[in-house]
């Protein structure tokens, strides 16, 4: 039988090496030594050793990562905010772990207890990967869309047409919106010559996330990761756009939610359930809920009340993004992404 500290300790290597190959070298040294340290029943086991039975997929690694960057950005860890430049620091500092190891021994009852909040993101890049999905469902119904979103956590992917979408000399959205997303696209990109109406915004999530808030904004910037000032930019200027433009998001069990939004369709309107990386967070009951009642829901859309589910999940090393809209359409490969949501390779609406 494997011992729980070995457990945990595997857990956070694994998490290391998807924080190197997604660009964070900073997460990666950091999860290397405190795997060694729980291994060694330092400072960091204090904190993670009753953690060894947690789900796999419940993210504890970056549970911990967040907690410890929560406070980063509460100023309560000066000399470990010269580490993260999230805090104006630098990642390249020489002392990395020891501050680390130091700031974790000092609040060590704090992070016990803030470890138990689930990780909360609104990675606004991958908006670029969904956006095919969404243009697409506007183009072959000719309707308004209706977005019903699924572990939204702040709302702040409810608000993906009020963003800029680059590749080339080509674009989508406005021109002027303080949120650009560029680069991302290789040789294809989505067709942008299609206009897209949103009508309806609206999502669900476990714990609900209010973007205007202190505390949410708190929350939300503490999962990102801090050598990534890209995708800081990028959440706060995400986060003005959602001060000028409404979303409800409620709090709610996701099948029993979506059930609740789909019993009744609405004329002249595309339905548009979507998530991204979710699905590992769903139980095995609540996922075989959920893909009952979009069946349902699918075999009672027609086509002046359609309905579309677009996914963006992890595929191994990638993430697809799958579209299903109903009446009549098979489910089908739009594009893959990186988890961060670049780069798009756009495969498109033949697949």
């Amino acid at each position: 039988m494997t011992a729980p500290n070995e457990i945990v300790a595997r857990r956070l290597l694994k998490q290391a090496g998807w924080c190197e190959r997604l660009g964070s070298r900073l997460y990666s040294t950091l999860l290397r030594h405190a795997a060694e340290d729980v291994r060694a029943a330092g400072v960091c086991c204090a904190v993670l050793h009753d953690h060894h039975d947690d789900p796999p997929d419940s993210a504890l690694a970056l549970r911990f990562l967040g907690a410890v960057h929560r406070l980063v950005l509460q100023d309560k860890a000066p000399q470990l905010a010269a580490c993260y430049p999230s805090a104006g620091g630098d990642s390249n500092c020489d002392d990395l772990w020891p501050r680390f190891r130091g700031l974790v021994q000092h609040h060590e009852a704090l992070l016990r207890e803030l470890i138990h909040r689930p990780v909360q993101t609104n990675e606004v890049g991958r908006c670029a990967a969904l956006l095919g999905g969404f243009l697409e469902v506007a183009r072959q119904t000719g309707f308004p869309l209706r977005l019903l979103e699924v572990g939204a956590a702040g709302g702040l992917m409810l608000r993906w047409d009020q963003y800029r979408y680059e590749a080339g000399h080509e674009g989508w959205g406005d021109s002027h919106s303080p949120v650009r997303i560029t680069g991302v696209f290789g040789g294809e990109h989505p067709r942008f010559d299609v206009l897209a109406k949103i009508v309806e915004r609206r999502g669900c999530d476990a714990s609900p996330i209010d973007p205007g808030t202190e505390e949410g904004r708190l929350t939300l910037q503490s999962y990102v990761w801090p050598d990534q000032v890209e995708r800081f930019r990028q959440l706060a200027a995400a986060i003005d756009v959602a001060g000028r433009v409404s979303a409800r998001v409620d709090q709610g069990n996701a099948p029993d939610w979506v059930e609740t939004g789909l019993a009744d369709g609405v004329p002249g309107v595309a339905t548009v359930v979507y998530h991204s990386i979710l699905w590992q967070y769903l139980s095995n009951v609540d996922r075989a809920r959920f893909e009952r009642v979009m069946a349902v829901a699918g075999e009672a859309a027609t086509h002046n009340k359609p309905l579309a589910w677009l996914r963006f999940e992890p595929a191994g090393n990638v993430a697809e993004v799958r579209l299903q809209l109903w009446p009549g359409s098979k489910d089908r490969l739009l594009a893959r992404s990186g988890f961060h949501g670049k780069p798009v390779q756009w495969l498109g609406p033949e697949n």
